[in-house]
């Protein structure tokens, strides 16, 4: 596991005492957190002969955001005060998958959706939480879930869903072990989505491409 790169970094001990409630003014210096989330291909992924889109996900507003969230008491949700991704939680998830597919050599061509290039399939992902969940715990813990879709772009039919879901406990309160954990259940999320796609779309009854 690589360790966590800091755009910006600047002295903060941040706990659970330190979050603020959703919507709050931002006045402090902020501490910018960017996962690098590297996937190596694994034996059991195939190789196959199609290309593939990727959606821009789609996420609640709340979700969709800089602002690291985090759960202290179920129903209750919070931002960690002077702590921001370096971007927002959907493109974080995109560029993931994209990047450990393009570097995965089992697929010709993988592109964004605006790049104005029609695939064979489109992957499209709704990203349903991104938060650190202390569920009653002392400790809290990274959650990604993530439901995603892989469509066939020639006959418009999906071919396969299916929801992921990753959690990975963090090893402390302060923010960078948060922000720490949230790095590994987003490794272990684009592990599982990337492998997913490739196998799904070579299962598909009605191929988008011929081999």
């Amino acid at each position: 596991m690589k360790p966590m790169r800091l755009v910006l970094a600047l002295p903060l001990a941040l706990s659970l005492a330190g979050c603020s409630i959703l919507g709050s003014e931002q006045r402090d210096p902020v501490t910018i957190f960017a996962p690098d989330v590297r996937v190596p291909a694994r034996p059991d992924w195939p190789a196959v002969s199609w290309t593939l889109v990727i959606a821009k996900p789609t996420a609640a507003r709340v979700i969709d955001s800089p602002r690291i969230s985090v759960r202290p008491t179920p129903g209750e949700l919070q931002v960690y005060r002077g702590a921001s991704w370096a971007m927002p939680a959907t493109d974080m998830l995109q560029d993931a998958v994209q990047r450990t597919l393009e570097d995965s050599g089992r697929i010709p061509a993988v592109a964004s959706a605006d790049a104005g290039i029609l695939g064979d399939y489109k992957l499209v992902m709704d990203l349903r939480r991104f938060d650190a969940d202390y569920a009653g715990g002392a400790l809290p813990e990274a959650v990604v879930e993530v439901n995603a879709k892989l469509v066939n772009n020639r006959g418009q039919h999906v071919v396969a869903s299916r929801t992921f879901l990753q959690q990975r406990p963090a090893d402390g309160v302060d923010v960078a072990r948060v922000a720490a954990a949230f790095e590994q259940a987003l490794q272990a999320a684009t592990a599982d989505i990337a492998g997913w796609v490739l196998v799904s779309g070579n299962s598909d009854p009605k191929p988008a491409a011929s081999p």
